[in-house]
């Protein structure tokens, strides 16, 4: 049983990735957890050693990214007593202390090279040796690494050790940005207003719905970290009371360089609708296409097995009534872009069967969009397939 607050999501991909981490969990190997920045790879460490045999013992983060080389081999491997200038006395390095525990390398990909070596050997045989010292150290430490840098590129730019990268790539656990994980982005915000209210004494009034919508549709570079402190930030300088679009967008340029990464409705729905134009052209390629294939086998199996049909006269313009029919069929063929749109989400899903993840990546939609229109246009009770 986890001793910190569960890998919070409910999200078709977090659901996943936290099935895939208990499973692993419960083993000795090595993992690689991959992400952005701010994704929250140390949380998913802390919940695989929660989950583990080794949950009683310590679990020792340490960023590669954050301790300057010179001094990162004395804090993995510890060093002894005028080992260096400074060195007064012997100390143990991480891996040392995380003995029989776990050890998370976050940053691995920004690990020198002479680093790499020695963390490979300890890897592949628990032996390792103080800085200044000629003694061998063993530990046990199971090691669970990150990085938010393409290893096989690294690997092939000669960066990073192709031994060390296979030995950590027994698993591998992908990360997804928070833009991608739709539904989560909401649990998560409730989450963290909970525990900065008990945190700072104060009552948070809340979202409105427009407010919600613009943490949906919001990009969050800085995923989940930028949602965190954004929120406490909300928290302490509103003293909680309820937030509108206005305030949110207030604080979201502040933290914000680039204007195009805060939410524009307007920008949106146009992408939105290019996006459902692209789809309804495409579809309609290929049902022409379709029915030009299937309309010459007719043709050619008719001429084959039966005579040729006679067509009925076309309709005479000049008939009492002939042009307003045609004209009424004509008519009879003009949507609206709502139900272009409507027809568009419909057929993918039929498509599909239902799998709404697989239908808002044929229309190039993002789920959270897809969701919204669903019930929007009365489709999210319908049942496809």
């Amino acid at each position: 049983m986890s001793r910190i607050t569960d890998f919070l999501g409910e999200s078709a991909e977090i659901r996943q990735l936290k099935h895939l981490a208990l499973q692993v969990a419960k083993t000795e190997v090595s993992v690689l957890i991959t992400g952005e920045t701010g994704s929250g790879k140390e949380v998913l460490a802390r919940f695989i050693h929660d989950n583990s045999r080794r949950s009683q013992e310590q679990f020792i983060p340490v960023n590669c990214a954050a301790i300057p080389s010179g001094i990162l081999e004395s804090e993995l491997f510890g060093h002894e007593k005028g080992a260096f200038t400074g060195a007064v006395q012997s100390r143990k390095g991480y891996f040392e202390t995380a003995d029989r525990g776990t050890i998370f390398l976050d940053e691995i990909g920004d690990m020198p090279l002479e680093t790499q070596v020695k963390v490979l050997r300890v890897i592949e045989s628990g032996d390792f040796q103080r800085v200044g010292a000629s003694e061998i150290v063993r530990s046990d430490a199971r090691i669970i690494a990150a990085t938010n840098k393409n290893l096989p590129q690294a690997v092939a730019e000669k960066t990073f050790r192709e031994d060390l990268y296979y030995r950590l790539h027994s698993v591998e656990l992908r990360l997804p940005p928070l833009r991608e994980r739709g539904q989560d982005i909401l649990l998560l915000a409730g989450h963290f207003i909970r525990l900065f209210e008990r945190k700072h004494g104060i009552s948070f009034e809340g979202f409105t719905s427009d407010s919600s919508e613009m943490l949906l549709r919001y990009n969050w570079p800085g995923n989940v970290r930028e949602l965190r402190n954004l929120l406490e930030s909300i928290l302490i300088l509103e003293r909680g009371k309820q937030i509108t679009p206005d305030i949110l967008d207030r604080h979201l340029a502040q933290r914000t360089r680039h204007k195009s990464l805060v939410y524009d409705p307007e920008k949106s729905e146009k992408n939105e609708l290019n996006l459902i134009y692209s789809s309804l052209i495409r579809l309609h390629q290929e049902i022409t296409e379709i029915k030009q294939i299937l309309s010459h086998e007719q043709e050619e199996t008719a001429r084959e097995t039966k005579p040729p049909l006679l067509l009925p006269p076309a309709p005479n313009r000049e008939e009492p009534g002939g042009e307003a029919r045609e004209k009424t069929s004509a008519q009879r063929e003009i949507l609206t872009i709502e139900e272009l749109e409507k027809r568009a989400i419909s057929q993918a899903l039929e498509t599909f069967g239902g799998n709404r993840r697989q239908t808002a990546k044929a229309l190039g939609l993002n789920e959270r969009t897809l969701y919204r229109k669903l019930r929007t246009y009365g489709l999210d009770g319908r049942r496809f397939g």
